[in-house]
């Protein structure tokens, strides 16, 4: 029975995952909207959008984009009446419209890009603080180190200080050798032979 239940509440969570409505809600118009909103990926939405940013900001764009109006012009422009699709007598309207429509889709693309640029500076800002606060611990941890290992070696011995330690022992030992090394004994005679 237990089982049963888990399972049941399983295929439930499973439903209402795929955005319809559960059984006991009401199949209602924000269930319908829900299914009818497009799905869109944020990140592949941002990724062509600094494509299509990165592409207008190269010179490249601006030789395309002056060669089709300039095809464009000049086709309405010398092209016989007939021919033309854009006449001038109507002050290239389509053009207008076309060029009106691009830079309309290309300012909130370009912004989006500039956010998704910030939000990675601000990402990248944020290791770079994080790295230089490990950089300072590290270093004021090898300052605080040297400064020890510069005290301990003012206590060491010097290679001069032990020498002229050893000098002055050698100095004391050799006196202290000639103090209790007595005089050489001289032949005495014993006061009645002499």
């Amino acid at each position: 029975m237990r089982a049963e239940r888990l399972e049941l509440d399983e295929l439930l969570e499973r439903v209402d995952r795929r955005g319809r409505a559960g059984l006991d809600t009401p199949a209602g118009r924000g269930s319908l909207r829900r299914r009818l909103r497009p799905q869109t990926d944020p990140e592949a939405f941002g990724r062509l959008a600094e494509r299509f940013a990165r592409f207008m900001g190269t010179a490249r764009f601006l030789v395309y984009m002056t060669a089709f109006v300039t095809v464009w012009l000049a086709w309405n422009t010398l092209a016989p009446a007939s021919a033309q699709f854009d006449p001038r007598a109507l002050n290239y309207t389509l053009l207008t419209l076309i060029l009106s429509l691009q830079a309309s889709y290309a300012a909130p693309l370009i912004l989006l890009a500039q956010n998704r640029q910030d939000d990675r500076d601000r990402v990248q800002n944020a290791q770079d603080r994080a790295q230089a606060e490990r950089t300072l611990a590290d270093t004021e941890y090898l300052t605080r180190e040297v400064a020890a290992l510069t005290i301990a070696l003012r206590e060491v011995a010097t290679r001069d200080f032990v020498r002229s330690e050893l000098r002055d022992l050698l100095e004391e030992l050799e006196a202290r050798r000639d103090d209790a090394v007595p005089p050489p004994a001289t032949a005495t005679l014993p006061e009645g032979d002499r």
